[in-house]
């Protein structure tokens, strides 16, 4: 099920949410100009959890483990993985954005894509392959959807033949539960060498940070409140 657009309200204009779907998009911008010398880069700024382990270890300072965390949030691998990021983002980050205000929507964004990472590392804990995606923070902005506006609807491409409005509730139940499984047949195909290279659990995490984190942070004064919301 692919999202077009959701029908909840917003009072603000979202400047940090465009700002991250702009610096990512620069992000990729620059990683497609390094040609051969790409991989060279994602490995210096993705995040690879066999690293947490040398640091554990005391074989890596600190910095190489705590940088990649949050540049990782920055990078894509391809154009169509920063298409379906950015245009979910688009879709559910301006409501988070204006429910809670500009400052408190970029620590949720941020708290959640490191809550996500910590997630993809107790899954994958010996992995070497870099981790890169603003996946997991932007399921954290689907999770607090979920929680502020259970009530909005989503408009939703099905099959590629039928469009309608789904209940936002049913479609971010639906993702999630969808992501879990998916992190589940990983876990069990992890030892084969035979999974897919996303990072499910990642969104699993990042989601479930999103559903805490708008619980524990204040919505902005004189939010806009809309009726059934």
């Amino acid at each position: 099920m692919i999202p077009i657009r959701d029908d909840a309200p917003r009072s603000t204009f979202p400047y940090v949410n465009y700002f991250l779907i702009a610096l990512n998009t620069m992000v990729f911008l620059f990683e497609y100009s390094l040609g051969r010398h790409l991989q060279m880069f994602l490995n210096e700024f993705g995040f690879i959890p066999a690293r947490m382990n040398a640091w554990l270890s005391g074989q890596l300072p600190i910095d190489a483990v705590i940088v990649p965390i949050f540049t990782s949030m920055f990078l894509h691998a391809s154009w169509l993985h920063l298409i379906f990021n950015m245009w979910a983002l688009a879709i559910f980050g301006d409501n988070i954005e204006d429910r809670l205000g500009h400052f408190r929507y970029l620590v949720l964004y941020l708290l959640s894509g490191v809550g996500a990472t910590i997630t993809h590392y107790f899954f994958n804990f010996d992995s070497r392959i870099p981790s890169l995606g603003a996946s997991g923070a932007i399921a954290g902005v689907m999770g607090a959807y979920l929680i502020s506006f259970p009530s909005a609807r989503v408009l939703t491409w099905v099959f590629g033949f039928f469009i309608f409005w789904v209940p936002a509730w049913l479609w971010l139940s639906f993702w999630f539960i969808v992501q879990f499984l998916s992190g589940a047949a990983s876990a069990i195909a992890y030892s084969a060498q035979t999974t897919s290279g996303v990072a499910v659990w990642a969104h699993v995490g990042g989601f479930i940070c999103g559903m805490v984190l708008i619980k524990l942070l204040p919505p902005r004064q004189k939010y806009y409140l809309y009726e059934g919301y």
